[in-house]
């Protein structure tokens, strides 16, 4: 096999693990070959996850054993961007928002940082913070879900 060469039989069977499993992608690496097999991103995730946060909220806020919640959610709020999260605006400050809490339109609900910036995400609706999906440090990719609001 040339370096260029693609052996379909393998990427077709790590395209069919990746799916069994619902996974976003997989790599393989054997006798100094590498295949990496994506599904593309075409928009929002469906069902949110939340990996480990750094320092979660000690109340639980941050999804755990919470039903999934999907981007289509009229109070969804996704990420802008890569970064990572924080719910306050610095070490020991109070956090912008807590679950149970009335928001308004335009209100900060966390920051993300990216680049040694600071960006706020704010309320896109008035309503109340009926789950906050991430923890204080998490890292977060471009639109995943945040937040939501009822």
């Amino acid at each position: 096999m040339t370096r260029f060469d693609v052996d379909s039989e393998l990427v077709l069977k790590l395209a069919s693990l990746l799916r069994e499993a619902g996974l976003g992608e997989i790599e393989y690496e054997a006798e100094g070959r590498r295949i990496r097999v994506a599904l593309p991103r075409t928009a929002a995730p469906a069902v949110v996850h939340a990996h480990g946060a750094q320092d979660a909220p000690a109340t639980g806020e941050a999804a755990s054993a919470a039903p999934a919640a999907t981007a289509d959610h009229g109070g969804a709020i996704p990420s802008p961007m890569v970064g990572t999260v924080y719910l306050s605006s610095g070490p020991g400050e109070p956090p912008f928002v807590t679950v149970g809490q009335a928001v308004l339109a335009g209100q900060t609900v966390l920051l993300i940082e990216a680049m040694k910036t600071f960006n706020e995400v704010k309320a896109h609706r008035a309503g109340t913070l009926s789950r906050m999906l991430v923890g204080n440090g998490q890292a977060v990719e471009y639109g995943e879900l945040l937040a939501l609001i009822e």
